[in-house]
C-alpha cells in the first residue's frame, strides 16, 4: 500500500500567545501552526488582533511602547520571545512587507541592495549586482526596471513599489515573509500581480498573510486563520474553512452577515 503525501513541515508554532496593549488584552491564548512552504492567511474584522498576531512573528511589537507578550513562538524549534534571541537576525529570517508599500528615498538598485550592504552579506560589487538583479527577478520586476535601476524607487507605480519592497525583503534572504494587506492599496491589475508573485513564492518561502478580502484569501493561501475579538476561533485548510467551517461565527463572517 503506498504511503500517502507527507504533511507539511511545521515551520512557526505559537503556544498560548498573549499579548496586552497596557491593560487592553489584543491576543488571548493563540495556539497555532504555521507550515513551511505554505501561505496561511489571517482574516476576520478591523481590530481583531490579525495584524498585532503577524508582528509577534518577528517581533515588531517590540517597538511599541507598554505592550506585554506571554506564551512562546517557536521558529524551528527555537523560542524567538526569548530575552537572549538578536531580534535583528530574527527580522532578517522573518521579513515583512506592510500595508503600504514603503520604498526608501534611494534609487531602485540602492532599495534592493541596502539590506544587503548593511548586514555584510556580499563580498564585492559583483556579487551586490547579482544579488539585486536575482531578488528582482524573484519579485517579477526586473523586466521592468532593468534599463531604470539608478532612478528613484518613488517614480513607480504602487504595484511596483509594492513589488520593490518585496524585492528588498527577499535580498535578504528569509524564510519566512510576513505580508499585511500587501495588496490592499492597489488596482486589480497591479494586486493580480501581487498574488501570483505570491504562488510563485511559496516555493521558497512560508508565508503568513493578513488580507480582509476574502476571495484573496480562498486565492492564494493554503491555510487561514479566523481571528475575532482577540481570539483564534478556527483554523484549517482554506478550503475547509470557506467550504464546512466548523464554526458558527466563522461561517457568519465569510457569508457576510458581520464583520
Amino acid at each position: 500500500m503506498a504511503d500517502g503525501p507527507l504533511p507539511p513541515k511545521v515551520k512557526i508554532s505559537v503556544h498560548d500567545l498573549n499579548l496586552y496593549y497596557g491593560d487592553f488584552h489584543a491576543l488571548k491564548g493563540i495556539n497555532l501552526e504555521v507550515y513551511s512552504n505554505r501561505v496561511t492567511a489571517l482574516i476576520g474584522p478591523s481590530g481583531c488582533g490579525k495584524s498585532t498576531f503577524l508582528r509577534c512573528l518577528n517581533r515588531m511589537n517590540d517597538i511599541i511602547p507598554d505592550v506585554r507578550v506571554s506564551g512562546k513562538v517557536f521558529l524551528d524549534g527555537e523560542d524567538i520571545l526569548r530575552e537572549d534571541v538578536d531580534v535583528v537576525t530574527l527580522r532578517r529570517r522573518v521579513g515583512m512587507v506592510f500595508q503600504r508599500s514603503n520604498p526608501f528615498p534611494k534609487s531602485i538598485f540602492e532599495n534592493v541592495a541596502y539590506g544587503l550592504r548593511v548586514n555584510k552579506m556580499v563580498r564585492n560589487k559583483a556579487e551586490l549586482e547579482a544579488r539585486v538583479e536575482a531578488s528582482l527577478r524573484a519579485a517579477a520586476l526586473w523586466d521592468e526596471v532593468k534599463d531604470r535601476l539608478h532612478d528613484s524607487a518613488l517614480e513607480l507605480s504602487g504595484g511596483q513599489q509594492q513589488r520593490l519592497c518585496i524585492a528588498r525583503t527577499l535580498a535578504v534572504q528569509p524564510e519566512v515573509i510576513l505580508m499585511d494587506e500587501p495588496a490592499s492599496a492597489l488596482d486589480p491589475i497591479a494586486t493580480q500581480r501581487i498574488e501570483e508573485l505570491i504562488h510563485e513564492l511559496k516555493a521558497e518561502y512560508t508565508i503568513v498573510i493578513v488580507t480582509h478580502n476574502m476571495l484573496q484569501a480562498t486565492r492564494v493561501s493554503d491555510y487561514t486563520a479566523f481571528f475575532w475579538m482577540g481570539e483564534l476561533v478556527e483554523f484549517g485548510e482554506t478550503a475547509q474553512i470557506f467550504e464546512n467551517p466548523r464554526e458558527r461565527l466563522t461561517e457568519e463572517y465569510i457569508t457576510g452577515r458581520f464583520g
